[in-house]
């Protein structure tokens, strides 16, 4: 379907990892998209309204108009999140944390923004899972990203060996991460179950005043392991 040029625009728009200034992380080009944008799809209201407030203090908050879009969103009422574009008005996509659309429930909105014939504009911001495979120093040339990992213990070591073998046999780094609160054991679970000679980058905080990145193997972390308990993080690994 070809783009229509009477419709708005549906404007990807990367939000703060942390309680970093957003100008610090991001260009000035932001400011100027959200300043002109009043209708949003976001995936937590609170969070997306204190981000808009610090981007653009004078934007008046009661004219926003945020379109909620988590678990508890109904399926059937996505498409018409986007009636304003198809009148002309321009929106924007929040996610909670990064970039919208990866690893983030707006990927529905940009695929129904394509079958409408919307024009999707990605704009530059951070992205802790490109960041995280910048600085780990494995193949950033073929890497590929599982989400979340089976919760029970017995399934998990099953995927973690999986993944650990196809990093292997195709030499592809392995990005996963984990809820924040679980990390620690993420991390045992890593060092119990994975070759000794198997490289680890631990990816937490990232554009933070705490941030850590480092890439090491299995048999080093064994004995020095740090404290990552409820701090966002990425894990990579490559055998």
């Amino acid at each position: 379907m070809h783009i229509k040029s009477e419709f708005g625009k549906l404007y990807l728009i990367p939000v703060t990892l942390g309680d970093t200034p957003p100008l610090e992380v991001m260009p000035g080009m932001i400011q100027n998209i959200i300043e002109t944008i009043d209708q949003y799809v976001v995936e937590n209201e609170k969070t997306a309204r204190r981000f808009i407030k610090q981007i653009c203090p004078k934007k008046p908050q009661p004219l926003l108009k945020l379109h909620a879009l988590n678990k508890h969103t109904d399926p059937t009422e996505i498409p018409n999140f986007l009636d304003a574009c198809l009148s002309g008005t321009s929106m924007g996509l929040m996610s909670e944390a990064g970039v919208p659309g990866v690893a983030d429930p707006g990927a529905e909105v940009v695929r129904i923004a394509h079958e409408k014939g919307i024009q999707v504009v990605p704009l530059v911001g951070p992205s802790s899972i490109l960041m995280a495979m910048m600085s780990s120093g494995m193949n950033g040339q073929n890497f590929a990203f599982t989400g979340y990992l089976p919760i029970d213990q017995k399934e998990k070591r099953n995927e973690l060996k999986r993944l650990e073998r196809l990093s292997k046999d195709y030499n592809q780094a392995q990005l996963f991460i984990e809820t924040p609160y679980r990390n620690n054991k993420m991390l045992d679970e890593l060092c119990n179950t994975l070759n000794r000679n198997t490289r680890l980058c631990i990816a937490c905080d990232i554009t933070l005043s705490t941030e850590f990145i480092v890439t090491k193997p299995i048999s080093v972390w064994k004995s020095n392991k740090p404290d990552l308990h409820k701090r966002p993080a990425l894990f990579i690994i490559q055998h």
